[in-house]
């Protein structure tokens, strides 16, 4: 019986204006919904204060409009490759852009802060399952060797959007209502909806079984958990007793998790696929990428606006160069794949982060706007340089039958390290400014509010240079197929199907 298979599309179904081949259909509808993401997850910080007035809570009670959203992506990221592949890549991501528009709308009617809490678990659930799931379908979509051409693609708006959701976040706040926050992914999610439903192919893994209740308990519980103790850390510490009991706790569900995903037939994130160890390095780098990345977009708009003075939609303007350095080297960076591969891109991108991590310590109260915007291309120049050797070279190996699943354990690596790079970075800022007698904002003690996020940005650039020495652990070798070089021959274990991985 084969592993897969493939149902046609219903007569009249696809998309035919302008006529273009199916696997850019893939990318347009994934771009899309990548965007609308990865936008969210930014634009409602500078919305926050703001909707606390409005509806009269404080700023504790208001910051569960953000934790909620990262515990319902918690609980449902790793239920996203087992759902495509149970139930249609193509309904699964029609369901899951449907219900991320629907809940999009209906935030931007709340009416109290309860029901705006409520809103944003239904978007996280949408959001949880859209990205892994058009991941998946891309890389469906495409033979290894042109993947680094499309990762170029599907970077941009992975940087794009949490760079472009202060701009939009503090232009609508400032002159429009914190409403259009939320509202303006209604228009985009609709076109995408259309695109997507009468553009995409329907396909299904033949062997995705029964959904695996304990492996989803123990992974909700467990993630839900850690990212709320990530969540926690940044305002109390890490050695507050809350966190840490919500820490080891969620630590330990995901040691059982683990355990338990070994000894299933039919996991829902099959953690065999890490004992291939292209993907396993990748995952690894990814992880401290994105732990700097998200940190730092976190930090610089705090700074600006309470230490530069600069409103949120200048701050906006000042960080949004980032994403032009990305769109600047992402296209050149998918040309030289091939001839230089991924180690040598990662090393380089790695070092060219921890740099402009360092030169972040430059921002002072007087620094000029457009020598912060100097400084952010550099840090858009070496995320360019890794992320599209992180998207070709992490499936390179991976069959297809388990590309949804790999991508769901590659968005739970994205979405922990992105949560542990602020919870981090954020506690190091608090302690360094109780140890210098400093305050957000406070004229008096501005030299040092500064020189606490000045160490906060050292510590960015550790983590990065962390991520620098890991980019060596990744295989040019390995990656040969993504690069449209023979293959390496390898033993029966490192197949990486669940079947083979599963015999090993």
């Amino acid at each position: 019986m084969p592993s897969s298979q493939r149902l046609p599309s219903r007569p009249g179904a696809r998309w035919s204006l302008p006529p273009l081949e199916y696997r850019w259909v893939v990318v347009i509808v994934y771009v899309f919904a990548l965007f609308m993401e990865f936008l969210d997850a930014t634009i409602i910080n500078v919305a926050l204060p703001t909707i606390a007035t409005d509806f009269g809570v404080s700023p504790t009670d208001i910051e569960w409009v953000t934790t909620a959203y990262l515990l319902s992506l918690a609980v449902f990221i790793p239920v996203s490759g087992w759902a495509g592949d149970r139930f249609g890549s193509k309904r699964t991501f029609v369901v899951a852009l449907a219900l991320f528009t629907f809940g999009s709308a209906l935030c931007g009617l709340a009416w109290n802060v309860e029901s705006l809490v409520g809103f944003r678990i239904l978007q996280g659930m949408g959001g949880g399952l859209l990205a892994p799931v058009g991941a998946a379908m891309v890389y469906r979509a495409f033979p290894p060797d042109q993947r680094a051409r499309v990762s170029s693609i599907v970077t941009i708006p992975t940087v794009v959007g949490p760079t472009s959701g202060p701009v939009l976040g503090g232009y609508l706040v400032e002159y429009q209502t914190w409403h259009w926050v939320f509202l303006i992914n209604v228009p985009v999610g609709l076109l995408g909806l259309v695109i997507a439903a009468r553009g995409l192919r329907e396909h299904r893994e033949a062997g995705a079984g029964r959904l695996d209740l304990a492996g989803f308990a123990l992974s909700a519980t467990g993630l839900a958990a850690v990212i709320y103790a990530l969540a926690e850390a940044g305002p109390r510490g890490f050695t507050d007793g809350r966190v840490m009991t919500a820490g080891l706790g969620g630590l330990a569900a995901l040691a059982a998790f683990v355990a338990v995903e070994l000894r299933v037939a039919d996991p829902l994130i099959d953690v065999r696929l890490f004992r291939d160890r292209l993907f396993a390095a990748c995952n690894a780098v990814l992880f401290f990428n994105q732990a700097v990345f998200v940190g730092l977009i976190f930090l610089l708009p705090i700074l600006l606006q309470a230490e530069r003075g600069l409103s949120p939609f200048g701050a906006g303007l000042a960080t949004f160069p980032t994403a032009l350095g990305v769109v600047m080297v992402a296209p050149l960076t998918a040309r030289l794949y091939a001839a230089v591969g991924p180690r040598r891109l990662l090393f380089a991108g790695m070092v060219m982060i921890v740099l402009a991590a360092l030169a972040l310590r430059r921002i002072g109260p007087d620094t000029g706007v457009w020598e912060i915007r100097a400084l952010m291309l550099p840090i858009g120049w070496g995320f360019g340089l890794t992320l599209v050797p992180l998207q070709a070279a992490s499936f390179a190996r991976i069959s297809t039958a388990a590309t949804g699943r790999a991508s769901a354990a590659f968005g739970v690596t994205r979405q922990v390290a992105g949560s542990f790079g602020v919870a981090l970075l954020a506690t190091v800022l608090s302690g360094r400014l109780a140890d210098r007698g400093a305050s957000l904002g406070d004229p008096r003690t501005s030299g040092a509010a500064v020189a606490a996020f000045g160490d906060a940005f050292a510590v960015a650039a550790l983590v990065g240079l962390v991520g620098v020495g890991v980019a060596l652990l990744v295989s040019d070798r390995l990656a040969a197929g993504s690069r449209g070089l023979p293959e390496p021959s390898r033993p029966a274990a490192t197949v990486p199907t669940p079947a083979d991985l599963a015999a090993d």
